[in-house]
């Protein structure tokens, strides 16, 4: 855990006590990105699934500039509030689901930033991916993501949600309408994030507990 603690910041917690929370986050930053519908989308199904509270994270949102603390994250020691606002938000999750674009066969720079903030809070905490793009459904931007994860101690699961075209099933309304078959492919993985949850939870204590 952080030596520091920090404080909620401007991002208030939903979360039901004693009940799992999967932080949804948006990786994507730009003007007129996909991945924020995509993530509404997704989040709508985490929540009928019913394993977790559910929060959406958009990085835009959340706007933590390249990344500027002095010591390295994991003394924990942070001197800017915007860290320790997004410390306290990653901290009380139990799980993410990254919604992953693709840049260049990678993901991109804002997520990377985010990941690279914090270290402990980041431990022990199972993660999966909804990734989109073209004919490759951004699967090259999570096979390079999983190096960056495995260092943080995170466990990423086998089951995962790849949207090829993700342009097609954009709606004039701006909303993300696919078809079935990706939201099938959502509830395994859900599960199983579920049950790393439980599994992973006397490692998330004992990392928290320094």
């Amino acid at each position: 855990m952080p030596a520091q603690n920090p404080s909620p910041g401007t991002f208030p917690s939903t979360a039901t006590p004693g009940r799992p929370l999967l932080e949804v986050v948006v990786g994507s930053t730009r003007p007129g990105r996909v991945g924020l519908p995509v993530a509404h989308w997704f989040v709508d199904l985490a929540r009928a699934h019913g394993g977790f509270d559910v929060e959406l994270v958009d990085l835009a949102e959340v706007d933590l500039p390249l990344f500027d603390e002095p010591e390295h994250p994991r003394f924990g020691r942070y001197a800017h509030p915007h860290t320790r606002a997004w410390s306290a938000r990653v901290q009380r999750a139990d799980a993410f689901v990254l919604v992953v674009q693709e840049y260049n066969h990678s993901f991109g720079a804002a997520l990377k930033n985010a990941l690279d903030y914090l270290h402990a809070e980041w431990a022990y905490k199972p993660v999966g991916f909804v990734s989109y793009g073209g004919v490759a459904a951004g699967t090259r931007a999570v096979q390079a993501l999983k190096p960056v994860l495995a260092a943080l101690r995170m466990l990423p699961v086998p089951d995962a949600v790849a949207i090829p075209f993700v342009d097609r099933w954009l709606t004039p309304e701006g909303t993300f309408e696919p078809e079935p078959a990706l939201a099938a492919s959502a509830k395994p993985m859900l599960d199983e994030l579920a049950r790393l949850v439980t599994q992973l939870a006397p490692l998330r204590a004992e990392a928290a507990a320094g």
